[in-house]
């Protein structure tokens, strides 16, 4: 093979001029090295002349590159213009690509084909059993695909031989039915029963389609071993389940320690309209190979029908295929005819092989056609009237594979049919939902559902333990090259932990990671800028000036020599949201006792990941109950720095909070902040929490707090006021606003405004906010003030409650903000601080 090292010197060669375009590949060298030639022109370009499209609507393209004769010629095109079209000559690995060419270009391996067609017989049996006793139900069926199944067995009976004991999937809605029986190995009667609607008084307001939940089964190799496999729950938004299984095939690989990549495979499944239209996949595939996202490669298949809905692929993508957004990376693709079985489970078995070689994502692009319209209620001749006269006419593919093999499929179609008829009779009979999934072991100890005071616990650290802790922190090793800043910021939290000096919300943040460490916990959190911080508040990863060479404290709390610890990991991550936070979620989801968290570089910027926030954090335990501990750390507060870098949009976490389902705090100091982190672990119950945190409060000493604070026992939901008594009104702020407030009053030298700080928004801890009312016995109103305009914040969720407490109180309520307002905030510094001024009188005017 040529040895080309660099992508620059691996374009290829120009065709032949007529003279050369009898390729013969005689003897000699000089035979051999035309040989050779012309296998590179097909390695490079014959998956375009492929013969991919079962129903020919996708006709091969002619390169003129390609436009030779002679044994050479003839032989290559077999091999790349076949029923696979292999594209990885972009490979930048020299040994990558002379790796795939090898396994191309030798003799196929034998499969059993018996096996295939029973295999292909279950996966079209299944689908017209359920069209014959369901119709017109939405079930969005894998006939015109149905050669995933056998490929998803290829690539699992490859990986089970390189060590493979677990599979996480994920995929959209299509074939979602037919992969949990088949690959899942769900009893037929307890997916189907999906179609009978049992038990719905056990899901009112809850629960999901049945095309949209997960399942966790066993599938068995034919060589006896076994893999666990869990098929992720995904929304209707096709792409959004990506990370989220990338996050947990990396949390059950952690789990098993290094080495592992081989032992939990992802496999994630996408629609060819989806592949290519849809932008969190393109931030998910650029995770795959950063040092805190690797999974050691995913297989990628796109079950590809030639239509998104009614839309053809002219008009939903601007390259020919739908994968080509991957080639933008080192991974290679692998075009198949789906009614070539044989070459399905070849290419799978490639590769599998080749993901567990390289490390490396993989795609295999399916290409085959939907039998009936997006769903079953469709009618899709209405947008594709000639495309679906001829898949009208065309055959299944189990009895087009039957006709090639020469296997005679009457009896087994027969038993087959029989049997899942069999098992749509039993779903008929089931009177309650089965649970087609299972949770861990490792959440056996944690809670969901709602909110119990009897969960609470202690979250105080003893103050000896803290000097341990901040010494450990503050130590760096020998001949460590520490930047003249990063020394004197040590020297300082070597006072805060001493009780010299009081603790910043940077500190108090490091303090609560050390500490839970020491208790066995592990910390995960990943964001923009994390390592150092947006705001220079962190710095938990010190750089050597000299080398460059990165130091995490927090991983080195134990005495040298002792044995290791539960793992931490700090890292910056790329610049998208939507993708890093489905990953932490996902992560999450399997490791239940760590602290994992992701930072947004504002607040504001959390939106980008607006699906995952809905359809996942918000609202996965409610449909699919699968719960989660993921934290979110927004930084929030009006400071005059515009619309774009002023709000985390607190509104919208409230909106989407009901059933207690998510915690949303705003802790005001240091050490609420520190009791916040550590409840969030020790605590049993696990919810997702979204924090809005600090910024320009961040070092500011209204915030900070006094060493002593952190061995308090509990984190305060609500602050009441601790230096006025007896106060005749009452103001009810959050976050920065709130200490604004209390200098405010300071200036005016008032001493009849207590100021409450509602450090928990959701959910609302009323009988703390009633109690530190009633110890104002002569107070007359009740005031929130919020500095986010009328129509954010938290005025629409606080507000009514208030009033209601008010009510019951007999007293007077109102509230003070900013008028009601398309945009977050004024991009003017000046007339934000005319409005901040403006907002602190109102909230004195009686």
């Amino acid at each position: 093979m040529a040895n080309r090292t660099t992508l620059e010197e691996e374009r290829a060669p120009k065709a032949p001029k007529s003279a050369k375009k009898t390729a013969n590949g005689g003897g000699g060298d000089g035979g051999l090295a035309e040989r050779e030639h012309v296998f590179e022109l097909f390695r490079r370009w014959g998956f375009y002349e492929a013969n991919l499209d079962p129903l020919g609507f996708f006709e091969p393209e002619k390169r003129p590159e390609l436009n030779l004769t002679g044994e050479a010629a003839d032989e290559a095109r077999a091999i790349y213009c076949g029923t696979v079209g292999a594209e990885f000559m972009h490979l930048p690995e020299q040994k990558r690509r002379e790796w795939i060419a090898e396994r191309l270009e030798g003799a196929a391996p034998a499969v059993d084909q018996r096996h295939i067609l029973e295999r292909l017989v279950r996966a079209d049996l299944f689908e017209q059993v359920l069209q014959a006793r369901y119709l017109g139900a939405k079930r969005f069926s894998l006939e015109g695909v149905t050669a995933l199944i056998p490929l998803l067995d290829a690539l699992l009976e490859s990986s089970a031989e390189t060590g493979a004991r677990e599979s996480v999937m994920a995929m959209s809605h299509r074939g979602r039915l037919n992969v949990m029986v088949h690959t899942a190995c769900k009893p037929a009667h307890q997916v189907v029963s999906g179609f009978e609607d049992v038990d719905p008084r056990s899901v009112l307001g809850a629960g999901d389609v049945k095309y949209h939940v997960g399942a966790t089964g066993v599938f068995k190799t034919t060589t006896g071993k076994q893999i666990g496999i869990h098929l992720v729950s995904n929304p209707s938004h096709l792409e959004a389940v990506d990370p989220v299984a990338m996050g947990r095939a990396r949390a059950k690989q952690t789990r098993l320690g290094a080495d592992s990549a081989n032992t939990v495979v992802p496999i994630v499944m996408h629609g060819d309209a989806a592949f290519s239209g849809q932008g969190i996949w393109a931030e998910t595939l650029n995770l795959a190979d950063l040092k805190a996202y690797t999974v050691g490669g995913t297989i990628h298949i796109v079950v590809n029908n030639l239509i998104g809905f009614t839309t053809r692929p002219v008009q939903t993508q601007s390259s020919r295929f739908a994968s080509d957004i991957a080639k933008r990376q080192s991974v290679p693709v692998f075009h198949v005819n789906a009614e070539d079985p044989d070459a399905v489970v070849r290419v799978g078995k490639i590769a599998a092989e080749y993901r567990a070689k390289f490390g490396s994502d993989v795609v295999v692009d399916i290409i085959g056609y939907r039998r009936h319209g997006h769903s079953e209620v469709d009618d899709p001749t209405i947008t594709q009237p000639l495309l679906y006269e001829k898949i009208k006419a065309h055959p299944q593919l189990w009895k087009l594979y039957a006709k090639k093999t020469g296997i005679d499929p009457t009896a087994m179609a027969e038993q087959i049919r029989a049997e899942y008829e069999t098992e749509q009779s039993k779903a008929r009979e089931v009177k309650k939902s089965p649970h087609l999934r299972k949770l861990p072991d490792y959440w056996s100890p944690y809670k969901r559902g709602r909110y119990d005071a009897s969960l609470e616990v202690d979250t105080g650290v003893p103050l000896e333990k803290l000097a341990e802790i901040t010494d450990a922190l503050c130590r760096v090793p020998q001949g460590f090259h520490v930047h003249p800043k990063i020394v004197k910021l040590l020297e300082q939290r070597l006072e805060m932990g001493h009780g010299k000096r009081p603790v910043d919300y940077g500190f108090a943040e490091a303090l609560a990671f050390g500490s839970l460490l020491l208790e066995g916990n592990p910390v995960r959190l990943t964001g923009q800028d994390t390592q150092r911080g947006t705001f220079n508040q962190r710095h938990a990863v010190l750089v050597d000036t000299q080398t460059e060479k990165e130091y995490l404290s927090l991983a080195h709390l134990l005495p040298d020599g002792a044995p290791g610890g539960p793992f931490c990991e700090i890292a910056n991550s790329p610049l998208s949201e939507a993708a890093c936070v489905g990953f932490e979620y996902g992560f999450s989801r399997d490791y239940p006792e760590a602290l994992v968290a992701w930072e947004a570089q504002f607040g504001d910027f959390a939106n980008g990941a607006q699906v995952i926030i809905d359809q996942f954090i918000s609202a996965g335990e409610d449909k699919w109950d699968l719960p989660s501990g993921l934290v979110m750390l927004l930084p929030h507060g009006y400071e005059g720095q515009g619309p774009e870098h002023s709000s985390a949009r607190i509104e919208r976490f409230l909106q989407l909070a009901g059933e207690d389902n998510i915690q949303i705090c705003q802790p005001s100091t240091a050490a609420q902040y520190f009791h916040m982190l550590r409840r969030q672990v020790r605590r049993p119950w696990r919810k997702p929490l979204i924090v809005f945190t600090p910024k320009s409060m961040l070092r500011h000493p209204d915030a900070s707090s006094q060493i002593q604070d952190f061995a308090e026992p509990r984190f305060l939901p609500l602050i009441p006021d601790r230096e006025i008594q007896d106060a005749k009104r009452i103001l009810i702020a959050s976050g920065k606003v709130g200490h604004e407030l209390r200098a405010e009053r300071k200036r005016r030298n008032d001493t009849e405004t207590a100021i409450f700080f509602l450090e928990q928004f959701y959910p609302l801890p009323r009988l703390d906010i009633t109690a530190a009312i009633t110890a104002h016995p002569n107070a007359r109103e009740i005031i929130w003030v919020q500095e986010e305009p009328r129509n954010m914040g938290g005025f629409f969720y606080v507000v009514p409650r208030l009033d209601s407490l008010a009510k019951g109180l007999g007293l007077r309520s109102r509230s003070v903000k900013r008028s009601s307002s398309a945009s977050p905030a004024t991009g003017s510094a000046k007339a934000h601080e005319l409005e901040q001024k403006t907002l602190l009188a109102l909230a004195f005017t009686t």
